[in-house]
């Protein structure tokens, strides 16, 4: 390690003014600060000095995916040696085949994300922002996986240059960024988003998997509660063996990551209660109403409703600030997801347009928030 950093210092002025390429400055100053922590400090004023940073936030998001994203590569090989009708694979078989079909995705966004924000900072003469370290693995985390790598290229550079860069950068944005992309994707390739081919690997990969015939379908859950033929079994939509986006299916694994950000401070807990609540609330009224063949707790489990509480939802960016603000916003979330899934059958998933939607209002609930607090201390002050 002290001959990294011997080596970093020997060439950092050659990438400072007055060296041989400072107009790479950005490049040397982002591949930096990934590896190395910087020791730079506020010369003066006031600031609070904490132990954590935007590197470190995103860094532990990562680790909180991880649960997810290798179930889902696991669920992956799972779902085509079934639907082959191969019974005697190992585990590591079906993880192997998901893995090589997700590692091209993962490659393929974060190779187009990071490639824009690095000539977009050094365009600007400004720093890289750490942000597209998670949305670089989000945004194949919630598309199918026949989803082809040009359109997954196109709707990263989408999500990165209209959805966020657009607006100044990380920390700016007002849509979550791995949202837009599959938004971009839904209404732009719809038969590639939605529909009962999408689903399942049908690839031979280094002679793992099988290849299916063309003509195989596999619904998904929410599909299947549209068209009124659900019958699966609640225990593999919680363990995640049923089909869906890569990272959406499993709600232990989710669960996982649900505590590591909880117990790190990263997510907020109000953000992320509240959307369960409203779901459930929203689920209750239209069982009771009997517009709905499934219980309320369904869904919750189904679809990418847990994913979307835990990651999505609670993204310190786009969410509330306000700690009122944060219950208010997750109700609306839980609440509009599950009315779009039961009164829009031929859209069953309803969590991404629900939390841009809110993603939208969030400055505008917390605006409403801090003005009526400001006025409830006027009144205690006898300020008129």
């Amino acid at each position: 390690m002290k001959a990294l950093v011997n080596l970093r210092n020997k060439l950092k002025p050659q990438f400072e003014k007055g060296g041989k390429f400072p107009y790479l400055r950005s490049f040397f100053d982002g591949f930096d600060t990934f590896m190395f922590v910087p020791n730079e400090t506020a010369k003066r004023g006031s600031h609070i000095h904490d132990a954590i940073d935007s590197k470190r936030i995103m860094s532990m998001v990562v680790i909180a995916l991880m649960p997810a994203m290798l179930f889902g590569m696991y669920n992956i090989g799972y779902q085509n040696y079934t639907a082959a009708g191969v019974t005697d694979a190992c585990w590591f078989d079906m993880f192997l085949y998901g893995f090589l079909a997700v590692l091209p995705k993962i490659i393929v966004s974060y190779a187009v994300g990071l490639g824009i924000e690095f000539a977009w900072a050094q365009w600007k003469g400004e720093e890289i922002h750490e942000g597209f370290l998670v949305s670089g693995i989000l945004i194949p985390m919630i598309i199918p996986v026949g989803c082809p790598l040009w359109m997954l290229a196109i709707a990263t550079a989408f999500a990165v240059v209209l959805g966020k860069e657009i607006f100044g950068g990380t920390g700016m944005n007002i849509f979550n960024p791995a949202l837009i992309a599959r938004a971009f994707l839904f209404f732009s390739y719809p038969s590639m988003m939605s529909g009962d081919k999408v689903w399942i690997a049908n690839d031979t990969i280094f002679g793992l998997g099988n290849k299916l015939p063309d003509t195989f379908t596999a619904a998904t859950p929410l599909a299947e509660v549209a068209a009124g033929t659900y019958n699966a079994c609640p225990c593999d939509a919680i363990i995640g063996l049923i089909p869906g986006s890569i990272g959406e299916t499993s709600v232990v694994a989710i669960g996982i990551g649900a505590i590591i950000l909880l117990i790190t401070g990263i997510a907020s807990w109000r953000t992320m209660l509240s959307v369960f609540l409203g779901g459930a609330f929203a689920g209750m009224i239209f069982s009771s109403l009997g517009m709905t063949t499934i219980e309320w707790w369904e869904h919750l489990i189904l679809g990418g409703f847990c994913f979307g509480a835990v990651f999505m939802a609670t993204d310190p960016v786009t969410s509330c600030r306000t700690n009122c603000g944060k219950y208010v916003y997750g109700l609306l979330i839980g609440l509009v997801a599950v009315t779009v899934r039961v009164m829009n059958p031929g859209y069953p998933e309803g969590m991404m347009l629900a939390i841009l939607l809110m993603n939208m209002f969030a400055p505008l609930i917390d605006f409403c928030v801090v003005n009526r607090n400001i006025t409830k201390r006027a009144k205690r002050a006898n300020i008129k």
